[in-house]
C-alpha cells in the first residue's frame, strides 16, 4: 500500500470530497463550478492574508470606478434634470441674441459676433406671437441682480425679472402663499411683486411679507405674493428672487437698451410641435432682421438639448476617462493576483498531484484554479462596489457635486472582477494542470 502525506491545507478539495455523495474519485476528478466557488470561499477563510492581497488591487479599481462613474453620471442628470431643466421648461426653447447658457469657453471670435448681434426688441414679441399655432405658450422677460431693501433688514442682492404673457405656466410656478399678478396688474404695470423664500427669510425674518413693501432702484413695491422654491445648483440658491410685471417700473432698470428684452420664452403643445414652431419662429425673426437665405442667424433659439450639446461631448470623454484610470488600479492588481496565485500552486503541488492520481485531467485542474482565481477577484469587485458606492455616498453629502450610483456601473464592477481573475489566472492554473503526478506527490 502506498501512503501519500499532505498537509491539511493542501488536502481542503480532498476534504470536500469525503462529506459528498459521490466517490472520492468522482469527486477529486470533476469538480463542479459551484463546489469550485465553494473551495475558492474555503480558501479565503484559511488563507486570510493572502486572499485579502488578492483581492485589495480589483476592490480599489472598482471602488474608483464606481465613484469616478457616479460623479459623470450625477453631474450629467443634474445638468440635465436640474440646472438646464429648470431654466429652460420643458417641450419649450428661447429666442435670445445669444446663447444663454454656454458649457464651455467662447472663442474671441464667436464672442465678437454675439456682441454685433441686434438686441431681440419689444416690437418682435407680438410678431413671433402672431406666428405661433394654437395652444403654444410665450412670454418676455429681461433679468439682472439688483439690491432689495426692506425696512426690517439691510440691502440684500437679489435676481430681478419683468415678465409678461404666460411665464408662471411655462416655469409651472406658483406660490405658497398670497398671489400671482392679476391681468390687470400686468397691463398697467402695477408696482408689485412676488419674491422668492430664501430672500422672505432674509428681507422679513420677524414679520409676514404680505402686504409689505420692499424698495428697488429707489422705488416702492408691494408684495403680493411669496414664490415657490427653486432649489438650488452646487450650493448656489435660485431662491433669491423678485418677480415684477415687465410694464412696471423695475424695467427700466433692467436694460439699458430702451424697448430691449432680454428672452422670449415659447413653449410648444407637444414634443412633436417643438421643431415646427421652432421653425415658424426662426422664419419670422430672419425677416425682421433681414437675413438673406445665405446668411446665419443673428439671434439664439436655444432649447435644453442645444444648451447640453457640450456637456453631453465632454460627458463622453469623462466616462471614458472614469473607466480608463482605474484600469491602471485593475492591471496592478491583475499582476498581484497572478503572483499569489503561482505560490498557492506551488504551496498545493501535492494536493494537485493527489488529484492528477485519481484520474483528475488537465482540464479540470486549469478550471478549478482559474474559477479560484475568478472568485476571489469577484470578492473584491463587490468590495469595491460598496466602498465606491459609499464614497459616492460621502461625496454628496459633504459636498455640493451631485453623485449618481449607474446600475450599469454595478454590472461592469462584477464583470470586470471576474474578468480580472479568469486572466490572471490563467498562467497559474495553466502550471497546475502541466504538473507531473509522480513529481507531484513526492512535494512535501
Amino acid at each position: 500500500m502506498i501512503v501519500v502525506k499532505s498537509s491539511p491545507k493542501s488536502l481542503v478539495a480532498a476534504r470536500t470530497s469525503v462529506h459528498s455523495r459521490t466517490s472520492p474519485r468522482q469527486q477529486l476528478t470533476l469538480v463542479p463550478f459551484f463546489e469550485a466557488v465553494r473551495l475558492a470561499l474555503a480558501t479565503i477563510r484559511v488563507q486570510k492574508l493572502k486572499s485579502f492581497f488578492t483581492a485589495l488591487g480589483v476592490c480599489i479599481g472598482v471602488m474608483f470606478l464606481i465613484a469616478v462613474v457616479s460623479i459623470v453620471d450625477g453631474m450629467g442628470r443634474y445638468m440635465e434634470n436640474d440646472l438646464v431643466g429648470k431654466l429652460i421648461a420643458l417641450n419649450s426653447f428661447e429666442l435670445r441674441s445669444r446663447p444663454n447658457i454656454n458649457i464651455g469657453d467662447v472663442d474671441r471670435a464667436t464672442g465678437l459676433e454675439y456682441a454685433r448681434r441686434p438686441r431681440i426688441l419689444e416690437s418682435d414679441v407680438p410678431a413671433v406671437a402672431a406666428a405661433l399655432p394654437e395652444g403654444t405658450l410665450w412670454s418676455m422677460s429681461s433679468d439682472a441682480g439688483l439690491k432689495v431693501e426692506s425696512p426690517y433688514s439691510r440691502p440684500r442682492s437679489a435676481s430681478i425679472t419683468a415678465m409678461d404673457g404666460d411665464y408662471f405656466q411655462i416655469k409651472k410656478m406658483g406660490v405658497t402663499s398670497g398671489r400671482l399678478f392679476t391681468p390687470g396688474e400686468m397691463t398697467s404695470g402695477a408696482s408689485v411683486v412676488v419674491l422668492g423664500p430664501d430672500l422672505v427669510a432674509r428681507l422679513f425674518p420677524t414679520v409676514d411679507a404680505l402686504g409689505r413693501q420692499v424698495k428697488i432702484g429707489g422705488k416702492l413695491y408691494t408684495v403680493v405674493g411669496i414664490g415657490e422654491s427653486l432649489g438650488s445648483a452646487f450650493g448656489m440658491s435660485f431662491d433669491n428672487y423678485v418677480y415684477a410685471p415687465f410694464r412696471s417700473p423695475i424695467h427700466r432698470l433692467l436694460n439699458r437698451e430702451a424697448h430691449a428684452i432680454d428672452v422670449m420664452a415659447i413653449q410648444a403643445p407637444t414634443p412633436e410641435a417643438l421643431t415646427d414652431v421652432q421653425e415658424k419662429v426662426r422664419a419670422v425673426m430672419r425677416a425682421r432682421h433681414q437675413l438673406r437665405p445665405s446668411q446665419k442667424d443673428n439671434f439664439s433659439l436655444q432649447t435644453a438639448d442645444t444648451a447640453l450639446d457640450f456637456w453631453n461631448k465632454i460627458k463622453q470623454y469623462l466616462v471614458l476617462a472614469g473607466i480608463a484610470l482605474p484600469a491602471v488600479g485593475l492591471v496592478v492588481g491583475a499582476i498581484v493576483i497572478m503572483n499569489i496565485r503561482l505560490v498557492a500552486v506551488a504551496e498545493r503541488t501535492h494536493e494537485i498531484g493527489i488529484r492528477k492520481a485519481l484520474g483528475a485531467k488537465r482540464r479540470d485542474i486549469l478550471a478549478q484554479f482559474m474559477i479560484e482565481a475568478s472568485t476571489l477577484s469577484t470578492f473584491g469587485a463587490i468590495l469595491g462596489i460598496a466602498a465606491g458606492a459609499a464614497l459616492a455616498f460621502i461625496i454628496r453629502t459633504t459636498t455640493p457635486m451631485p453623485t449618481y450610483v449607474a446600475p450599469w456601473s454595478i454590472v461592469v464592477g462584477v464583470l470586470i472582477g471576474a474578468g480580472v481573475g479568469i486572466i490572471s489566472g490563467v498562467y497559474p492554473a495553466s502550471r497546475a494542470s502541466l504538473l507531473d503526478p509522480v513529481a507531484a506527490l513526492r512535494q512535501e
